[in-house]
């Protein structure tokens, strides 16, 4: 029995991003709760300083893997292009070549990183009692990305085909077993932060190999016929075009998170320790709002492909809708509730770090708009090819964050930290709202142009 894929280029736009959007979610929150399980099991049964130590090089993990999952989410843009465009052929060069990309490309980073750990975290000032398990935590994560790299390349050419509820499977499946990895290499074998890096790496390379074999048994339209695994330069080169700048995003806008990281880490282990558990409960109740935006590229891509931008606007609008309801319901609970889910993390008797870290979410959850409208902009634009600009977006927000870590963290301390993220939202904000109004003007006149010369 052969898998079908799901065409999301007529009909009406809300129920179909809805739908498409679910399955993302759930496989992000998944995805989340590797991140708040490691915290949770580290700061509950090894205490504050191994909880500093897995979140210290928080923003580095972001920059790479960042990086990373830029370079796939472009690399499946070409596909879902060419799906809506029923161009099958080379719709299967791409996923070939892109997966050739990818070896080497994950590999060349996992070794550089790897070697440059210590030297990376002396330069985030990282808290000489914390430095040793960070480093060790920092450099399994780093060896294990061909790991994330491959993961997240296959689940998004899954999803560039409409099918965004079989990488969920897959990552529930992995998730419970890196929870499960995650007891018995803490408290059985004792490996401490190692234990919880090595569990997390592990759980997403067995997501990884799930992926693989399912998307080439089970999708007709993947099915290699003739001379369709052969490298292909022309290709490899349009896959970076458009991959690495989306790649370059996140790292761009990582080193602006590094700066603000590395201006918290001065203020000492108690505000890394709450940096860590707020970051945490914000990524996961993020989820929502960055799996929105996957599904816009999705949508925006195929839409593209099939030669239809009003129903690229449409469906932005349906995600805008989605996008505020949620903002203002997830800003309420998280208003009612900060100081409990930092107890997850947290022991009751840390009262300055619970305090610290509510008041980062706090502050965080009341801007979750300027961070909807990122997501789906961002997203949008770069489902239309226009990664570029998309990139731009980036070095907004990392302009933003450095300019907090240098003027206001030093005169606001941790409130100025709390306000980091808001301000980097808004100053990408100012940026993606022309920039989708060019695309969307180039996106009718490129149609009107094909109408005319077919």
């Amino acid at each position: 029995m052969t898998q079908t894929t799901k065409e999301m280029t007529s009909g009406p736009s809300l129920p179909l991003i809805l739908n498409f959007t679910f399955p993302l979610l759930l496989g992000n929150v998944l995805q989340q709760t590797y991140s708040l399980a490691d915290a949770a099991i580290v700061g509950k049964f090894l205490g504050i300083d191994a909880l500093a130590s897995v979140g210290a090089s928080t923003s580095v993990v972001f920059l790479i893997l960042g990086f990373c999952n830029g370079c796939c989410g472009g690399f499946s843009i070409p596909v879902a292009q060419k799906f809506g465009a029923r161009d099958y052929v080379t719709l299967r060069r791409y996923v070939s070549v892109s997966l050739k990309l990818a070896a080497v490309m994950s590999v060349l980073i996992a070794v550089i990183t790897s070697l440059l750990c210590a030297l990376i975290l002396r330069t985030m000032r990282t808290p000489a009692n914390i430095f040793d398990g960070a480093y060790i935590y920092l450099l399994i994560t780093f060896a294990g990305v061909p790991c994330t790299f491959f993961y997240n390349l296959l689940s998004s050419i899954i999803r560039a085909l409409g099918d965004s509820k079989t990488p969920f499977w897959f990552l529930l499946f992995s998730a419970v077993l890196n929870i499960l990895l995650d007891l018995f290499c803490i408290l059985v074998l004792e490996w401490g932060v190692a234990g919880a890096a090595i569990a997390t790496v592990f759980s997403q390379g067995v997501s990884a190999v799930l992926c693989y074999f399912y998307m080439y048994r089970k999708f007709d339209v993947l099915k290699p016929q003739g001379s369709d695994r052969r490298f292909r330069p022309e290709l490899a080169q349009q896959l970076l075009y458009i991959g690495v700048p989306m790649g370059l995003q996140f790292s761009i806008t990582a080193i602006g998170s590094i700066m603000l990281q590395s201006a918290n880490n001065a203020l000492g282990t108690a505000c890394v320790a709450a940096f860590t558990a707020a970051m945490r409960i914000k990524m996961f109740v993020m989820c929502p709002l960055d799996s929105l935006g996957m599904a816009m590229a999705t949508y925006s891509g195929q839409n593209y492909g099939a030669g239809k931008p009003d129903r690229i606007w449409a469906g932005i609008k349906s995600a805008a809708l989605m996008m505020v309801v949620y903002s203002l319901a997830v800003a309420l609970v998280i208003w009612l509730a900060a100081e409990k889910f930092a107890l997850l993390f947290i022991s009751p008797d840390e009262t300055e770090i619970i305090a610290d870290t509510a008041l980062f979410l706090h502050i965080n959850v009341s801007f979750f708009i300027l961070l909807g409208s990122l997501s789906i902009l961002r997203y949008s634009i770069q489902g239309a090819g226009y990664t570029k600009l998309a990139m731009f977006s980036g070095v907004s927000e990392m302009v933003a964050r450095v300019l907090v870590s240098v003027v206001v963290v030093p005169l606001w301390g941790f409130w100025g930290v709390c306000f980091g993220d808001p301000t980097a939202w808004l100053f990408a904000n100012l940026f993606l709202v022309p920039a989708f109004i060019y695309v969307y003007r180039r996106l009718h006149l490129i149609v009107a142009k094909e109408r005319v010369l077919s």
